[in-house]
């Protein structure tokens, strides 16, 4: 079958999952109906050859880039030591105690590829977790923490991979050695990455200023970064991943990348949200696909791992995950009793976290894309040319802790957070930041219908137009009115109106800038009325031509 037919099919299922998950009430997580279709796809003839390194470059790129984009950069930085405790700490710590623990569950697997397994399995995937939650969503400061664990863990599980391969493959391993290493690999990709942002930024910036802004080049230069990113990266031997999560960072910030139009920055959602649905979707349908054959080989693999019966394999995927989600609490655990421990030395009131929010945390450590793209990338053959000690074996083992982690999840998470106090409201502040925009459109319009122009008709028009706009933003009504300003041509009224309101729009925008800048208002509210402006810019625009 020919790789267009198969996209093809694909994104007809993606489709087809997401309407059956509707269909449903969303009460089965989506990805369990994706794994099924792909499975089922697979059951009726559509054998994909999976290419491990061409799914990592053309999947993950994009989706950290977007997660690097997207993530409140207020939440991220304010968070960053759990985060990194969660992406660099507790990748190590699951290395090393997962490792030695397969070691021991599996004697016949060789330590070296049991932390080559323990390895790939520490990364952790935000879009399952989120997938899980979506009828029990997580406190948000929780789900920032975990979407910014899962930004970085994804580099440095891989880099831990990386190094457990290669001492399966020579047999030997140095621990300084791969220290350094990894500070040369991840500060290599994050500064790669963001360099690459900066320059293609800059560029970009110097020819839009001359030829002007198309919405549509600038999503094409949007999607190609995180793939820059990556090769560049990779080429010169430091993390793709992490410089496209870096890329995806620096595009928050206008002074690298410069400010987008509302009608880019529209269109760009609506794309980015289409491809981020697409490949989700269909890293899921992927892993159905694989599920029938991986079934097929489980009495090979059994025999091969010296087990007594085909189901002892199904017995080593359930002690593994519980065992995966017991190190996360641990680690968890000791760092939260650190951290209470350092504050209360400094004479600051500080109590532990309940230990139901300590649960959430250890079960919403779901395994993902990374986990299924990095175990494909075994080797087939050892330096001598003999197979690759118990390959099949850590495939099956890893496939099985994704599904049996998903299956955990979406049991458990809904039932964990269900009646969590999950946020503060921000009512309060959004009503409070709309009351100051609008104050600002009126002053603006008081500005407006104050200055004086020869044209005393024109005069009067505006100061009619004017004083109507002022009444709807007195009224806080929609302006919509069905009202008309007798004596004047409706046409011109409606194109004078449209001409203020967009005026008066600016205006709104540099107050909320201002408040965001002040810090007087949260990068929740800021964003979510940026949306509204530009949806009300982009009406107006529309309407004048």
């Amino acid at each position: 079958m020919s790789v267009v037919t198969l996209i093809l099919v694909f994104l007809l299922a993606v489709i087809a999952s997401v309407f059956i998950s509707r269909l449903l009430g969303d009460k089965i997580p989506l990805p369990f109906i994706q794994i099924a279709i792909g499975a089922g796809l697979s059951l009726f003839g559509f054998d994909v050859a999976f290419e491990p390194h061409l799914f990592l470059f053309l999947f993950i790129p994009p989706l950290l880039f977007l997660d690097g984009w997207r993530i409140p950069k207020e939440a991220l930085f304010s968070d960053i030591k759990p985060i990194f405790s969660l992406a660099i700490g507790l990748v190590f710590f699951t290395v090393v105690g997962m490792g030695l623990f397969i070691h021991w569950l599996i004697p016949a697997v060789s330590l070296a590829v049991a932390f080559a397994l323990a390895a790939i399995l520490s990364p952790t995937d935000p879009v399952s977790v989120a997938a899980m939650t979506v009828n029990a969503p997580l406190p948000s400061r929780m789900a920032h923490i975990l979407e910014g664990e899962s930004l970085f863990n994804d580099a440095s599980g891989l880099v831990c991979f990386s190094f457990a391969v290669t001492a399966a493959l020579t047999g030997t391993f140095s621990l300084p050695s791969a220290a350094g290493k990894f500070m040369v690999v991840a500060l290599g990709g994050i500064m790669v990455g963001l360099l690459i942002a900066m320059f293609i930024g800059k560029v970009n910036q110097f020819l839009v200023q001359r030829t002007g802004e198309d919405p549509a080049i600038q999503i094409m230069i949007s999607l190609l970064i995180p793939f820059v990113s990556y090769l560049a990266a990779e080429h010169l031997g430091v993390s793709g991943i992490l410089a496209a999560v870096a890329a995806g960072i620096a595009m928050h910030y206008e002074r690298i990348v410069g400010r987008m139009q509302s009608a880019t920055r529209m269109q760009s959602k609506a794309v980015w949200d289409t491809v981020q649905v697409a490949l989700n979707g269909m890293i899921f349908i992927l892993l159905g696909e694989q599920l029938p054959g991986m079934w097929r080989s489980v009495p090979q693999v059994a025999a091969d791992a010296g087990a007594s019966a085909p189901w002892v394999l199904l017995l080593y995927v359930v002690i593994i995950t519980f065992g995966l989600a017991v190190l996360r609490f641990a680690w968890v655990w000791i760092a939260m009793t650190l951290t209470v421990f350092r504050q209360r030395r400094k004479g600051k009131q500080s109590d532990m976290p309940h230990l139901r929010l300590m649960a959430i945390m250890a079960t919403a450590g779901v395994r993902g894309a990374i986990t299924l793209a990095g175990i494909l990338t075994l080797p087939m053959l050892m330096n001598d040319g003999s197979p690759f000690p118990h390959r099949d074996l850590a495939i099956f083992l890893a496939m099985g802790v994704i599904l049996f982690s998903l299956v955990i999840a979406a049991v458990a998470l809904p039932v964990l957070t269900r009646g969590l106090n999950t946020d503060l409201p921000h009512d309060n502040e959004e009503l409070n930041a709309r009351f100051t925009l609008n104050e600002a459109a009126m002053s603006n319009l008081r500005v407006q219908m104050a200055e004086p122009l020869e044209d005393i008709d024109e005069m009067t028009l505006r100061t009619e137009v004017g004083t109507h706009l002022l009444e709807i933003y007195g009224r806080h009504l929609d302006s919509n009115s069905d009202d008309q300003t007798a004596g004047f041509d409706w046409h011109n009224v409606i194109r004078m109106e449209r001409r203020m309101s967009l005026t008066a729009l600016q205006a709104e925008r540099d107050a909320l800038k201002q408040l965001r800048k002040s810090k007087n208002i949260s990068e929740h509210t800021y964003t979510r009325l940026v949306q509204e402006l530009d949806l009300k810019e982009e009406a107006l625009k529309l309407a004048l031509h």
